[in-house]
């Protein structure tokens, strides 16, 4: 293990990424939502508010911010609130499915600095991305990148979130991205928000986990934020990143109340940390809240301690963990040496800890037809 890792687990001043999700409001009901977003929350931080969040990060030189949503781009005041912070040295990377982005959205984004897009899809064609994102979401998509295209953004990203259902479909995402000069951005599916419903048929098999890993070795070029070093147990060579869960440690996420949460992923009571309308704001919260506290201290390989591939792995996912009902110093729900079948199929239902928040609308959300 790096001494850099060694340094990161103990938490750093300022997180390198924060994650800020505006709205809870969506136009879309994506089957494996982290947030379970929707309707807009009426505790929504006002714009007053959300810049004051803004002067904080960078009063503590936060590089940049993740702004995701729900779809950011519905709040009205987006891009009020990206030009005040790109005006204030906070780089902005925003996640969006491209539904607000017409011709004349792409020449204004295009017009700003410091300001990255990640277009999110999940399948290389209408039928395997619709049947998770909802009818017509991939014409949408393949629009705004249309659009973003000719307005000479530059190198936007092409988000896809992995699953059983799209994973043969690598290479032609590679292609789609080649094709607009694009980046690609590969995450791993969390069993968060929605996705704690859809998971058990949406996550990969062990054999299309080994075929990532094997296609993310041969491209390091392709982005994947961190998410997938529990593959590393795989072999005896990493995928590139740091290798760590950074919960708490060099990443959190603010949700649209203001609840700091020390996962992008675990949107509950449990690793709640606080709110930037307490005293003392975010800064109080990322340096001296007591779960940023415990999360940064030397933790225990658990039940893993006897695995020789524990260096490799780090034990994998919290939030993985913690929403498939398994602790947090067990195994990876998908351990690639198999580790988390038993301890998985012996978690009961009732036992599965719950979202604390649902903004679904009311309506029902269903899974398409699996196609491996």
């Amino acid at each position: 293990m790096s001494a850099l890792t060694d340094e990161l687990k103990l938490g750093l001043d300022a997180p390198i990424c924060l994650t800020w999700e505006l709205t809870y409001a969506c136009n879309l009901a994506c089957v494996h939502c982290l947030s379970s977003s929707g309707r807009r929350d009426p505790r929504e931080l006002s714009t007053a508010e959300a810049r004051a969040v803004i002067d904080e990060m960078r009063d503590l030189q936060v590089f940049y911010v993740n702004i995701g949503g729900g779809e950011p781009m519905i709040r009205p005041d987006f891009y009020e609130l990206v030009d005040y912070a790109t005006g204030n040295g906070v780089g902005v990377k925003f996640s969006t499915n491209g539904s607000r982005i017409d011709a004349d959205g792409a020449r204004r984004l295009a017009a700003m600095p410091y300001t990255d897009i990640q277009i999110s899809i999940d399948g290389a064609d209408a039928a395997t991305n619709d049947a998770v994102r909802g009818q017509g979401s991939f014409a949408t998509a393949t629009a705004a990148m249309d659009h973003l295209a000719s307005a000479d953004f530059g190198p936007f990203k092409i988000s896809v979130v992995m699953t059983r259902q799209n994973i043969p479909q690598l290479d032609r995402f590679e292609a789609l991205a080649d094709a607009y000069g694009a980046e690609l951005r590969l995450t791993r599916l969390r069993p968060s928000g929605r996705g704690a419903d859809t998971w058990h048929q949406l996550h990969p098999t062990q054999d299309q986990q080994v075929d990532l890993y094997r296609w993310l070795l041969d491209r390091p070029n392709v982005l994947t934020g961190d998410s997938f070093f529990h593959l590393n147990a795989l072999g005896d060579e990493n995928l590139p990143g740091l290798n760590l869960c950074g919960a708490g440690r060099v990443v959190c996420l603010i949700d649209p109340v203001g609840d700091v949460y020390a996962c992008p992923f675990v949107l509950h009571d449990e690793f709640r940390a606080g709110n930037v309308r307490d005293d003392g704001g975010f800064a109080r919260v990322w340096k001296a809240s007591t779960l940023f506290t415990e999360l940064r201290e030397p933790q225990s390989a658990g039940a893993c301690a006897s695995c020789g591939q524990f260096d490799a792995c780090q034990g994998g996912c919290m939030a993985a963990k913690f929403f498939t009902g398994l602790p947090l110093d067990g195994p990876d729900p998908e351990c690639v040496s198999g580790h988390g079948t038993v301890p998985l199929a012996a978690v009961g239902a009732e036992e599965l800890p719950r979202p604390t928040s649902n903004h679904s609308k009311p309506v029902p959300v269903e899974l398409g037809p699996t196609r491996v």
